[in-house]
């Protein structure tokens, strides 16, 4: 029996949505003590700003490297590894007691978060057949949604009861637990179990020159395209949500902290029906650039609107918009299906790195940015929250050209060398 057909390929997968699902909750954990932060440690808000954008920093320049060797070695050690780090690096921001310590943990949070969604996809290509690809990436959203979840009222709470360095430190603790199942059900027991070689995705593939893989990507202007993709909707979402959405909450409408929280769940609702239920249409209809378009449309307009409406929009529209602009971080799964249908397969490691880091370039710019708009605007948060929210439009205005200029996969059932730029 091989991998793609053992009933073992499902104990692999929910392992590592087990990762998965922690360390996106230290993506956005971090907005739940902002306010907490810049007290207790001395910082403004564009210090603070910068630390975040640390963390997605390490995130998105490790995006092509880690590609390049997940599609050369395989996914399985980088996933552990990276567990590993990001269990370091939370526990690092648990103990810290000065603000380069702070800065350094969530580095290593950043470095270890950056090898999880690649490989993620990667061991879906090894240990599945290539027509659950589309329908698997719509249960990674899912998983993404509920660590974001956990991040906002669940965490709350904690802190609210037992302080936020004993939510930093117990989390680490279990992803120390995590990282040693995954070297026992990914690495150990597959070698025993399964010996002819992997598969990925059904297909065989030629391992890749490093050199060749990497011309071709930074040349492509798909693999371009599908990181403005990216761009657009993950970096907006995650840069906003972990960094600002409950400080924004807490000025603009005076709500406490558990309130906040409650309501970003919304958007974190619209990022779990939108992983499933995009991927589900994707399947169906066989080319989901069409739907992409139309969810980055959305998306824009919904960042448009909250910004038109002025420094104390309506919250029913605030709502709403949430709730869509969390729908369209959930179907930013979509990025990953264009890529597996119009790159070869020992390119789609590389390729989905790179198109990763397009979000996380975006999540890297958007707090920092941001947070250099509300210190230009110290007298009055209110407006300078107003003035900020126009970052995420142009941002999404980027993604929503980044969809136009893509390739559909009716066109060409791989991208030709030719083709790019």
């Amino acid at each position: 029996m091989t991998r793609q057909e053992s009933p073992y390929r499902w104990a692999v997968l929910f392992t590592a949505l087990a990762a998965y699902y922690l360390i996106v909750s230290q993506r956005t954990a971090p907005g739940l003590v902002t306010n907490q932060w810049m007290g207790e440690f001395h910082v403004s808000a564009g210090l603070l700003g910068l630390m975040d954008s640390m963390q997605f920093m390490a995130y998105a320049l490790l995006q092509v490297p880690v590609g390049i060797l997940a599609d050369r070695f395989g996914p399985s050690r980088f996933l552990m590894f990276g567990t590993l780090t990001n269990a370091l690096g939370t526990l690092a921001t648990g103990v810290a007691t000065h603000t380069w310590v702070l800065f350094v943990a969530r580095f290593l949070v950043g470095v270890g978060d950056a090898t999880i969604f690649v490989n993620l996809v990667a061991v879906i290509n090894e240990w599945f057949r290539a027509q659950e690809f589309v329908a698997l990436l719509g249960i990674i959203g899912v998983a993404a949604g509920l660590g974001s979840l956990t991040a906002t009222v669940p965490y709350a709470l904690w802190i609210h009861a037992w302080g936020w360095r004993s939510l930093f430190i117990t989390v680490s603790l279990v992803l120390f637990c995590v990282a040693a199942g995954l070297y026992e059900i990914l690495v150990r027991r597959p070698r025993r179990m399964f010996a002819t070689p992997t598969v990925r995705a059904g297909e065989p593939v030629r391992p890749p020159s490093v050199r060749a893989a990497i011309r071709e990507t930074f040349t492509s202007r798909q693999a371009y395209a599908l990181a403005m993709c990216h761009f657009g909707l993950v970096g907006t979402y995650v840069g906003f949500m972990g960094s600002w959405g409950v400080a924004y909450l807490m000025q603009v409408f005076h709500m406490p902290r558990s309130a906040a929280s409650a309501i970003l769940m919304l958007g974190l609702f619209g990022a779990m029906a939108g992983g499933p239920v995009t991927s589900w249409l994707a399947s169906r209809l066989g080319r989901p650039k069409r739907l992409y378009t139309l969810v980055h449309a959305v998306t824009f307009a919904s960042w448009l609107l909250w910004f038109a409406a002025g420094p104390r929009p309506w919250l029913g529209l605030v709502l709403l918009s949430l709730v869509l602009i969390g729908f369209g971080n959930g179907g930013s799964s979509l990025t990953f299906a264009i890529a597996r249908q119009t790159f070869p397969v020992e390119r789609v490691g590389v390729v989905s790195g790179f198109a990763n880091m397009g979000g996380f370039v975006s999540a890297v710019l958007l707090p920092s940015a941001f947070g250099a708009v509300l210190d230009h605007v110290p007298a009055d948060r209110v407006l300078g929250f107003h003035f900020g929210l126009a970052i995420p439009v142009l941002f999404t205005a980027v993604g929503l050209a980044g969809v136009l200029l893509a390739r559909d996969a009716r066109r060409s059932r791989v991208i030709a060398v030719q083709e790019t730029l």
